[in-house]
């Protein structure tokens, strides 16, 4: 795995993940340089978590192009943007840039959404995501971007709120689409698959009864045999 590029890059991704909290929440998490602050939290998170945002999209390219899509790349991939992504946002409600309940409504989709894929994967299917997935994914990097830069440029705050407000719509958009997958591939699946089971124990049933009626005809006959013997 350590040879694999895109693999190593998912990695780098959530070891950043505490890094940005810290960058995020403590003021004096800085670069410093002959005694003097060179880069601020502030700064620091923001680079961070571009950096990060950086390795979301060069592990899926380099995966794709030089074929390197491993089952550890495929399970790790998600786990790490949504630790990345939850992180931030959690940070910033700690920092109170951000309505606690706005990113609860967020970050409770990508759970919605992992149990589901999970469900999928567990009966052999898997539940791609569309482009409304990957429309609030851009629009998450974008927005936590720009409410980190609103710590320098409070102007922008109103903005950053309206791309926040976009991500809870694309997300829920996207969530219900989800799920229409999920119902459509998965639960008919499951359905099919419990319906011929039924029917299995049904026959199994039937060819127990059509044993224990073979057995009681032949116990029947020899117990028939037997009296007659007795009789001559």
């Amino acid at each position: 795995m350590l040879t694999n590029l895109p693999n190593l890059l998912t990695l780098v991704r959530i070891f950043l993940v505490p890094l940005l909290v810290a960058a995020l929440v403590q003021q004096n998490f800085g670069i410093r340089w002959n005694g003097k602050l060179f880069v601020a939290n502030d700064v620091l998170a923001l680079i961070l978590f571009l950096a990060a945002a950086l390795t979301d999209l060069l592990d899926g390219y380099l995966a794709r192009r030089w074929k390197q899509v491993t089952t550890v790349g495929t399970l790790l991939d998600p786990v790490a943007d949504k630790l990345l992504i939850s992180a931030a946002l959690i940070s910033l409600v700690e920092i109170r840039l951000l309505p606690g309940w706005l990113v609860i409504l967020i970050i409770s989709r990508e759970f919605a959404v992992s149990g589901l894929r999970s469900i999928a994967a567990a009966e052999g299917y898997t539940v791609k995501a569309g482009e409304l997935g990957k429309t609030k994914m851009m629009l998450q990097v974008v927005g936590v971007a720009m409410i980190m830069i609103s710590i320098r440029v409070p102007a922008l705050r109103l903005y950053a709120l309206s791309v926040m407000w976009l991500v809870v719509i694309s997300g829920l958009a996207s969530a219900v689409d989800y799920f229409r997958k999920f119902w459509r591939k998965v639960d008919t699946s499951i359905k099919l698959r419990r319906r011929h089971e039924l029917i299995e124990l049904e026959r199994q049933k039937r060819r127990l009864l059509r044993a224990e009626r073979k057995e009681q005809i032949r116990a029947s006959v020899s117990q028939d045999a037997s009296s007659i013997g007795r009789r001559g």
